[in-house]
């Protein structure tokens, strides 16, 4: 090796100096994982309210080369579905950074809506995907209260004021009016997968749109994803075995961290009962997937 080599390199052979001169590429990971939209009590779903924080400082990292959504999500609220979906794409043609969704177990319903946020999506072969549909449920309780003996007291202002009360026998006008208004957000999640996924999509219509789940095998012959992979694997084989993957989660303080975090498995006070039906809501939502 010659005297001169070091000096004609430059403080660049140096590692610290040369990282900094060049350094490695860096793709964002952001996680999207779990029911979207409240859950009540202290259990809390995907918004925009606990991610757009998140997704802000994911998109101003340095050498930033794409952002990575891991979605794993069974849905929920489409209102918090469409704005989550919707500032990842402001902010994405806002800094022209290409954004890769990789489905985990699942991305399926609201879920499956975030994924379509990005500019391609990626799974594994047995991952759920799709159950592009709308659905509501409930529990008609007015033959349980007449066995306890309860009086049902109910006053409104207002001749449709109390719609689909559990506690009333079902009206064919209220159904009607219910399945009108799932229609109106079947159409708007049709239009978000038709205008993300647009030509890729290789399957009919009626089928694509019906509601139905796939595994990511059949999903990738559908055209609701791009391929199968993983997060890791794809973007090394993208940016380089260099390339830095950052996790980009929530930041919470003390109470936060006591809320949320030893405390948020352990309900107590008046609001256990809350957080009991909450979890066997969220625990149902997971089980129409076999989750």
């Amino acid at each position: 090796m010659s005297d001169t080599q070091p000096e004609s390199r430059g403080l660049g052979a140096l590692p610290v100096i040369g990282a900094l001169l060049d350094p490695p590429p860096t793709v964002a990971v952001v996680r999207l994982s779990g029911v979207i939209g409240a859950m009540g009590g202290f259990r809390r779903g995907l918004s925009l309210g606990s991610q757009a924080g998140v997704l802000q400082r994911a998109f101003k990292l340095r050498n930033l080369k794409a952002v990575a959504l891991a979605v794993n999500s069974p849905g929920g609220s489409p209102v918090q579905s469409a704005l989550i979906a919707g500032r990842i794409r402001q902010l994405a043609d806002e800094k022209q950074i290409p954004v890769i969704a990789f489905a985990e177990d699942v991305a399926a319903s609201g879920g499956y809506w975030l994924a379509c946020a990005a500019d391609e999506i990626y799974a594994d072969a047995s991952s759920i995907i799709g159950s592009i549909g709308v659905v509501s449920g409930g529990f008609g309780l007015q033959g349980l209260i007449e066995k306890l003996g309860v009086e049902r007291r109910l006053h409104t202002s207002g001749d449709k004021k109390a719609m689909l009360d559990p506690f009333q026998p079902e009206k064919p006008a209220e159904v009607k009016h219910l399945k009108d208004i799932q229609g109106d957000i079947h159409e708007a999640f049709k239009d978000m997968v038709r205008a993300r996924r647009g030509g890729r999509l290789k399957g009919a219509e009626k089928d694509l749109f019906s509601g139905a789940f796939w595994t990511g095998t059949k999903a990738m012959e559908l055209g609701l994803i791009d391929g199968l992979g993983d997060l890791r694997a794809v973007m090394r084989a993208r940016y380089g075995d260099k390339v830095k993957l950052r996790l980009v989660g929530e930041r919470r303080g003390l109470f936060g961290r006591l809320r949320f975090g030893a405390l948020s498995d352990a309900p107590a006070g008046p609001d256990w009962a809350g957080q009991a039906v909450a979890a066997i809501e969220e625990r149902l939502i997971w089980n129409r997937f076999g989750l």
